[in-house]
C-alpha cells in the first residue's frame, strides 16, 4: 500500500525591516486607512539590499528541519516555490540546498505566483505516495519588492517579501486527503510581470501590473469551489487561505461556514507574500494546530492558477 504524505515540520522567516502603511505616503497619496480598509493591511517585511529569496528561505528551512527532528542531509528533494528567483538559473532550490549542506537530492523550483506552495505540495505528496521520494522540503519564498512600481498605489501597498517552509514524510497515517489544482491562462494579463530577458537586457515592463476588481472576483469564486471540492461536507478545523487580502478571507470563510476564530488572518501583519503565504500562515499558527486537526488550504496566483488542499496535522 502506498504510504501517506504528512507536514512534521514546518517554520516561517521575515526580513529584518518592518514598512507601516503609513511610510507609503513617502511615495504615493495615500493613507493608513485607506489601505486597511481596503486590503486589511498594516504592515509589511521588506528584503534588505542584496537580500534575496534564498536568503529568506534557509532560516525558515532550518526551522521546519528543526521543528520536523531532520537533518538536511537526510533530504530526498526540496522543492522550492518562488515568482522572485535569486537568478535566472541555476534554480533557487539548488542554491538553497547548497547553504543548507544537503547536496545530492533532487532540487528544483515551482512558478505558480500565489499558488506555488500548493502547486509545489502537490507534487511532494505525488513523489511519497509513488515511492519515489521519502522526506522532501516544501520551500515558499518571495522578494516581492523587486517587481513593484513603488508609485502604483493599487499594487505596490499590497505586498511583501517573506518565506515559508514544510517537511513533508511519508507516514503510515493519513496527512494530505485531497488536493485539486487548476489553470486558466486566458487571464494571464490580469495578474502579470509582461517581461523577459533578451541579450541580457529586460524587455517589457519589469513591474507587477493587475486588475485588482477581477482578481478580486475570481479569488473569492475560485477558492471557494476549490475548498468544497477538496473538504465536500467533511469537517474543517481550521482554514489557511492565501493572504492576500482580508475581506477576500472573510468573503470566502463565510461561503464555507468557518468561523472567525477558526481562520488564520496573517495579512495585516506580513501582506501578500505570493508563494511564502500559507506556509508563513501555518508556521506562526502551528502551536494552535493539535494532532488529528483537519485543515483546509486554498490559494489564487497570477496565471491564474488556483488550488486547495485538504490534511490531516
Amino acid at each position: 500500500m502506498s504510504p501517506y504524505a504528512r507536514i512534521v515540520g514546518v517554520g516561517g522567516h521575515l526580513p529584518q525591516r518592518v514598512m507601516e502603511n503609513d511610510e507609503w505616503q513617502q511615495y504615493i497619496d495615500t493613507s493608513d486607512e485607506w489601505i486597511r480598509s481596503r486590503s486589511g493591511i498594516q504592515r509589511r517585511h521588506i528584503a534588505a539590499e542584496g537580500e534575496l529569496a534564498s536568503d529568506l528561505a534557509l532560516p525558515a528551512a532550518q526551522q521546519a528541519l528543526a521543528n520536523a527532528q531532520l537533518a538536511a542531509g537526510a533530504l530526498d528533494m526540496i522543492i522550492v516555490a518562488t515568482t522572485t528567483p535569486d537568478r535566472i538559473y541555476p534554480a533557487t532550490a539548488c542554491l538553497l540546498q547548497a547553504k543548507l549542506g544537503a547536496a545530492g537530492c533532487a532540487a528544483f523550483d515551482v512558478q505558480a505566483v500565489c499558488s506555488g506552495f500548493m502547486y509545489a505540495l502537490s507534487i511532494g505528496e505525488a513523489m511519497i505516495v509513488a515511492g519515489r521520494a521519502k522526506k522532501i522540503l516544501v520551500v515558499g519564498a518571495e522578494v516581492y519588492s523587486h517587481i513593484l512600481d513603488w508609485t502604483d498605489r493599487g499594487t505596490c501597498v499590497l505586498f511583501g517579501d517573506g518565506a515559508g517552509a514544510a517537511v513533508l514524510t511519508a507516514s503510515a497515517t493519513p496527512g494530505i486527503l485531497a488536493t485539486r489544482l487548476h489553470a486558466d491562462g486566458n487571464y494571464a494579463d490580469k495578474l502579470t510581470v509582461n517581461a523577459h530577458v533578451k541579450g541580457g537586457e529586460l524587455l517589457g515592463d519589469g513591474h507587477t501590473r493587475m486588475d485588482g476588481a477581477t482578481v478580486y472576483r475570481f479569488a473569492v469564486e475560485k477558492m471557494t469551489e476549490a475548498a468544497k471540492a477538496v473538504a465536500g461536507d467533511n469537517e474543517i478545523d481550521w482554514l489557511v487561505l492565501h493572504q492576500a487580502n482580508r475581506r477576500i478571507i472573510d468573503t470566502v470563510r463565510k461561503r464555507l461556514q468557518v468561523p472567525e476564530e477558526k481562520t488564520v488572518f496573517s495579512v495585516r501583519d506580513h501582506g501578500n507574500t505570493s508563494a511564502a503565504s500559507i506556509p508563513l500562515a501555518l508556521a506562526e499558527r502551528a502551536a494552535d494546530f493539535k494532532g488529528g486537526d483537519r485543515l483546509l488550504l486554498a490559494a489564487v496566483g497570477g496565471g491564474f492558477t488556483w488550488g486547495a488542499t485538504y490534511l490531516q496535522w
